[in-house]
């Protein structure tokens, strides 16, 4: 019996990690040709592609001496205690990965889940998340610069941005008429 992989509505952030079981020439079909990893994610009967720019299939050793684990958190942006909890698994892998990540599925996993239900060449080894950027401020902003200035009005700021554009303006006329008057004479 293969298990079902929910990916909830919503879901953008998480990350799947397969181990392919199979040929290399199988694992690069999956990469190239259209419509094959849909067949062994489940997908056909759901009538979903995935995003290929959001999926990478690829062999552990083309990482070199970054590893997987370094290619997870350096470059996908996955978070350091996921990758701590499944270090062990994530390091066993020695062939051909998958790398999903639920951003593939953006369009539908907006309005319902996603039910992937992978081929038995497909083993899950680890569901991770990336990290989350904090959009909150942290307190007040410690720069004089960005502290409000109450000193004057916007109606007394208005004015003495004026009387300074006037007395540029007088100061080239004036410099302007004094050069009229050089070439003239």
């Amino acid at each position: 019996m293969t298990a079902v992989i929910e990916l909830p509505r919503g879901a953008r952030d998480q990350v799947l990690v397969f181990a392919l079981d199979m040929p290399p020439e199988q694992a690069r079909f999956l990469r190239d040709e259209p419509g094959a990893l849909a067949q062994v994610l489940g997908l056909e009967t759901q009538g979903l592609q995935p995003d290929m720019e959001q999926v990478e299939i690829f062999p552990v050793s083309d990482l070199e001496e970054l590893g997987l684990l370094g290619y997870l958190h350096d470059g996908l942006g996955v978070s350091e205690d996921d990758l701590s909890a499944q270090g062990m698994a994530l390091d066993g892998i020695s062939g051909w990965v998958l790398i999903l990540r639920a951003r593939a599925f953006d369009a539908t996993l907006q309005h319902s889940d996603v039910r992937l239900v992978p081929a038995q060449s497909l083993h899950l080894v680890a569901r991770l998340g990336e990290i989350k950027t904090d959009w909150s401020a942290q307190g007040l902003i410690p720069s004089a610069a960005a502290q409000p200035s109450f000193d004057r009005s916007p109606r007394a700021a208005r004015n003495r941005a004026r009387r300074i554009g006037a007395t540029l303006f007088a100061a080239v006329m004036l410099l302007l008429c004094l050069l009229i008057w050089v070439i003239a004479t």
